[in-house]
């Protein structure tokens, strides 16, 4: 079991072999080991990025309360001139009538009109080459809306972003104490095995003590040097699967390759857990990932919203001040304006009726998501509960075993050297020793990955150390 543990995390790291203890030992407590995943883990630090990210974007969305202002400029040259042309005919003709009154055979001063009449005046309103620099501001005064809805958008963001970290890190926090307790476990596995050899070992030197005073055959002592042989083969193996566990765990810490971890703090186990009902209660309100569907659902909500503010108008004021202005006259064109001004879009094809509609639908869709994953996630605090309860179930039942396998190997050692008890018998009761160690090992380890993936569901990840704590170590086997 423990080594297909190791072969998970060799796969999952990708690391290669790196040699048993090639540098000296630091110790690290799970507590120290979560302070450097916090610092150093990458996915974390993107996370908390994420978050300055949404922070700016709720900035840029209220920015729309306050007024654009802005400087444009121009130089313009126009092909023809502005000017206005007025006929003196419009003089002259009712002049014509006017001396036709009183002197209706003239015929000079008519002449003289007629001549004058057909020219016109001209008067040129502005130069050809025309520039200006001015001031503009526009101030939304009314939007129907759309400001107040973009705020608590960008404030929903941000509560995205920060329930993303947290779920971020309660991940990393899972990947931490699977692959630290698995380093903790492969650890004490190679102390079992190496307790095992030297029992054999020791047992070996015996039998040919044994065998010299021809206490015993040749077969028995090869049986005792064959378990020997295989308890060497095993420890061997188990520093090897403990180097790859410190490689993945390094990995993960972001610790230097080179250095060699020594986990201080002890697999445990407690029997005062909760009910699975008290996890389902405090799971629907403090889940990350239910969080972010339920702020996104109201986000979503905001949307359709705005998508409605459509149907109003939108009313601004609006202000000019030319700071420089050349060819065009003042009396012409006032150098400074204010003035109020709307917008009503009357009719735009439907397009606000489908962004309404689209809206309502993306709110339901992520309404059922949001039941979908509590649902789920139920589903999932069951089967992690369950598995923490046969851990436990697993632990309470070895506890007696390992003290019967233990009593077991002194008896067999000793009516072994009286003559009472064959190799095989001593063999095989170091044998199962070691197998019930080892397994009472992996049942903590099973009941510490099943917490932090149970109190993650439940967004409570850092209740972790209180359970820890409060726990009963693994140092029962070791005495």
């Amino acid at each position: 079991m423990f080594s297909r543990i190791v072969i998970l995390c060799m796969v999952f790291f990708t690391l290669p072999y790196i040699g048993w203890s090639q540098s000296p030992d630091h110790k690290m407590s799970y507590e120290d080991a979560l302070n450097y995943l916090k610092e150093n883990n990458k996915s974390i630090q993107i996370a908390k990025k994420e978050v300055d990210i949404a922070r700016s974007e709720h900035g840029r969305m209220i920015s729309f309360w306050y007024p654009n202002i802005s400087a444009s400029g121009a130089y313009v040259h126009m092909a023809n001139k502005i000017e206005v042309k007025q006929p003196l005919s419009s003089i002259t003709n009712p002049t014509k009538d006017f001396i036709h009154g009183f002197l209706p055979d003239d015929q000079i001063i008519s002449a003289i009109l007629d001549k004058i009449g057909s020219y016109s005046l001209t008067f040129p309103l502005t130069n050809q080459d025309l520039t200006s620099v001015d001031a503009n501001i526009v101030w939304p005064l009314f939007t129907g809306g759309k400001r107040i809805f973009a705020g608590k958008i960008g404030k929903g963001l941000i509560e995205v972003a920060r329930y993303n970290e947290g779920q971020v890190t309660a991940l990393n926090q899972i990947a931490l104490v699977e692959t630290y307790f698995a380093l903790r476990l492969g650890q004490k596995v190679v102390q079992v095995r190496k307790e095992a050899y030297d029992a054999l070992d020791l047992h070996y030197k015996d039998a040919l003590s044994l065998e010299a005073n021809g206490m015993i055959n040749k077969a028995e002592k090869l049986v005792v040097q064959v378990g020997m042989k295989e308890a060497l083969r095993e420890y061997e193996a188990s520093r090897k699967e403990y180097s790859v566990a410190q490689q993945a765990f390094k990995s993960l810490i972001s610790v230097a390759p080179e250095s060699n971890i020594e986990p201080t703090t002890a697999l445990f186990i407690t029997d005062s857990l909760p009910s699975v009902l008290y996890f389902k209660s405090v799971m629907p309100s403090n889940n990350y990932f239910v969080n972010q569907l339920r702020v996104q659902e109201k986000i979503s909500g905001y949307e359709e919203k705005i998508s409605k503010t459509g149907y109003a108008p939108e009313i601004a004021f609006m202000g000019k001040q030319t700071l420089y202005a050349h060819g065009v006259s003042k009396y012409l064109l006032p150098r400074t304006m204010i003035g109020v001004g709307f917008t009503w879009n009357i009719f735009d094809g439907l397009n606000r009726e489908k962004k309404i509609s689209q809206a309502r639908i993306a709110t339901q869709a992520i309404s059922l998501g949001r039941e979908k994953a509590l649902s789920e996630i139920e589903v999932g605090i069951d089967q992690f509960y369950t598995q923490m309860e046969v851990a436990l179930d697993n632990v309470n039942a070895l506890n007696s075993t390992i003290a019967l396998s233990k009593e077991l190997v002194r008896m067999r050692q000793k009516a072994f050297s009286e003559g009472m008890a064959t190799s095989t018998e001593v063999v095989d009761a170091q044998v199962a020793l070691s197998k019930v160690k080892i397994a009472y090992l992996l049942a903590y380890y099973q009941f510490d990955t099943a917490l932090i993936n149970l109190l993650a569901l439940c967004g409570t990840p850092e209740e972790f150390s209180e359970f820890k704590n409060a726990g009963k170590s693994e140092a029962f086997i070791f005495e």
